[in-house]
């Protein structure tokens, strides 16, 4: 597939000159677009397919989601000679100010979804290779080429935001904050991992078996909740867990009962207090803590 894409790439970017550069867009690119994973690995996709081919290139990606890339803004267009527009539909206005920005540049999209050939989105583009147009398959998704590295842990998240019956020790709201600004730093896959249950709610599991298949799952649990720490040291997954309520509460005695030793107490909690919990959890030995627990409770 890779061999494949980079032969296509090869005819579609010809003629061209030795250093002229590809500038690689998709809706990635826009500020107002949106990035999925599958948008994600089709630019890896093609962009591993210029550099087999030997063409210079760079990839422009919208600044809310990737701070400090290059931008559009800054991608001027007197530096390429061509740009290339990946996945996604080619539809809307994004697509039409793109032409205009480049309009001295050779543009092409490869991998995209052509709904009405007929728009100036789509007919100011000098070649288009469709994934799909109007309702037909003409090319395997880019994302299909991408040599991905599906290897990161996944992790699940479990927090609670009341307990008022702690009154002014809660620290519920600080921990929260932390975390969240936290989680984003670590290269892992995060997931909800709510232990409340409901009867009609999809997004939450509706029995106690079925949360604990779900934990099982998991390479790691991050909580403040009593039951999220001990259902995942009950399935032999590693908890980082942060006591929510200042002076220590039931997290930490029960945390003393089982002698599970990766718990942060609230006034504790930094990100490198998190940072060394993270990497002990997900280490053999973490690992290996979590199993002598699991053990213990069955």
């Amino acid at each position: 597939m890779s061999e494949d894409l980079a032969g296509v790439l090869d005819r579609l970017l010809r003629p061209r000159s030795a250093t002229g550069c590809v500038l690689v867009t998709g809706w990635f690119s826009f500020p107002d677009g949106e990035v999925t994973a599958g948008d994600f690995l089709a630019e890896q996709a093609v962009t591993d397919a210029l550099g087999r081919l030997g063409v210079p290139y760079e990839s422009a990606w919208s600044p809310h989601f990737a701070p400090g890339a290059l931008t559009l803004e800054e991608a001027s267009p007197e530096r390429y000679e061509q740009v290339l527009f990946v996945c996604g539909p080619v539809h809307g206005d994004q697509l039409t100010r793109l032409h205009a920005r480049y309009a001295s540049c050779r543009r092409t999209a490869i991998g995209v979804s052509v709904v009405d050939a007929d728009t100036p989105a789509v007919r100011g583009f000098d070649r288009v290779v469709p994934r799909d147009r109007d309702g037909e398959g003409h090319l395997a998704d880019l994302a299909l080429s991408a040599r991905p590295r599906p290897d990161k842990p996944v992790v699940g998240v479990a927090l609670t935001h009341g307990q008022g019956e702690y009154g002014p020790r809660r620290a519920h709201d600080r921990v929260a904050e932390t975390l969240y600004a936290w989680l984003p730093t670590k290269d892992c896959a995060r997931v909800t991992a709510e232990t409340r249950l409901a009867h009609d709610d999809w997004q939450l599991c509706r029995t106690a078996d079925q949360f604990l298949s779900l934990v099982g799952r998991l390479d790691l649990v991050v909580t403040d909740r009593l039951h999220g720490m001990v259902l995942a040291l009950s399935m032999g997954v590693p908890a980082l867990v942060v006591d929510p309520v200042r002076g220590g509460a039931k997290v930490s005695a029960q945390a003393r009962v089982v002698r599970w030793p990766a718990v942060i107490p609230a006034e504790a909690l930094s990100a490198r207090a998190l940072d060394d919990g993270w990497t002990w959890c997900l280490s053999a030995a973490g690992k290996a803590a979590a199993e002598r627990r699991r053990a213990l409770f069955s």
